[in-house]
């Protein structure tokens, strides 16, 4: 069943009338419906042209969080053959917010990375809403040393509101993990590309996206802290989220305009949600071009230019 946010009531009103509709034909096959169905999907086409022109930066923000978006889960399982998770930190235990092994991409051996969410209640909180503990870092860690021994590119794919700020968490060392995921990022001596396919929240994103080439598809947000933190933060009340998200920067045509990211994927009318595998391979095209460009490189100038990259993003800010 499709879910609907709460700016599009009109594209809403329309397929449920729509949906009546094929249950009338159903129920009586004497009936014609065609027609009005045809003048009501060229309706919702144009009402989402409409709606989907002018997002504001908290719509995006909803955009970007929709449960039916596709996650992590199913990138790798369009884009990757062959591909073998890898569990543990080697020090602590094992943690399911962040996913992360060896497979292949269009017959290429890469590491992959990414965060994943979750689509059901059960699968929400075994990966714990994709706010990943250090020790999720950790195995992000020791699968990038793996693919920089092996000479495998690494491609994440990020999306989280955030780290997990539990008690536990911090405990643990929870900043202490981001920093040298970062650092571990920086350091490679591989190609490194990052998506970000939902959300991008603060150190939790950064962490596996201190990549060579940084893209967002076109309706996700990435973001030094959630609107609903920065409203709270800066005026004590969350609701005011809508003007924190405006005020903060956070999409992708924002931050292309700042030289934050490298390039924005177009989504297919609607959201990625409505036909995941249009916007999964759009992603994969992307993948494919950073590889072949990066490729080029000689190790050391793979990691000089990401370095270059992100030096090059203070000095203009």
């Amino acid at each position: 069943m499709q879910t609907y946010l709460d700016f599009e009531k009109p594209i809403s009103d329309l397929e449920g009338k729509i949906h009546e509709l094929k249950k009338l034909a159903t129920e009586d096959e004497s009936i014609d419906t065609s027609d009005e169905i045809q003048r009501l999907e060229v309706r919702v086409r144009e009402a989402m042209q409409d709606i989907y022109s002018k997002l504001s930066a908290w719509q995006k923000t909803q955009v970007a969080r929709h449960p039916q978006r596709p996650h992590f889960v199913d990138y790798a399982a369009r884009l990757f053959s062959e591909f073998t998770p890898l569990a543990g930190d080697r020090s602590f235990g094992e943690d399911a917010a962040i996913q992360a092994g060896l497979g292949r991409f269009r017959g290429q051996p890469v590491a992959i990375l990414g965060q994943e969410k979750g689509n059901d209640t059960k699968s929400r909180i075994k990966h714990n809403f994709g706010s990943p503990r250090p020790e999720g870092y950790r195995k992000a860690i020791r699968v990038m040393e793996m693919a920089d021994r092996f000479g495998l590119p690494v491609i994440s794919l990020v999306d989280t509101a955030g780290a997990y700020p539990g008690v536990g968490a911090e405990e643990r060392g929870q900043a202490e993990a981001i920093a040298r995921s970062t650092e571990m990022c920086l350091g490679l001596r591989v190609p490194m590309i990052s998506i970000v396919i939902g959300e991008g929240g603060s150190g939790g994103a950064i962490a596996i996206a201190a990549a060579n080439k940084v893209y967002m598809l076109e309706h996700s947000i990435y973001s030094v802290i959630s609107p609903e933190g920065a409203a709270s933060i800066l005026w004590r009340d969350s609701t005011r989220a809508r003007e924190a998200a405006t005020n903060m920067k956070i999409t992708a045509e924002d931050l292309k305009a700042l030289g934050i990211i490298d390039g924005i994927i177009p989504e297919p009318l609607g959201g990625a949600h409505r036909d995941p595998e249009t916007v999964i391979d759009a992603a994969g095209t992307v993948i494919e071009q950073a590889l072949a460009e990066l490729g080029q490189l000689s190790p050391n100038d793979v990691r000089s230019a990401r370095r270059q990259k992100f030096l090059e993003i203070g000095r203009n800010l």
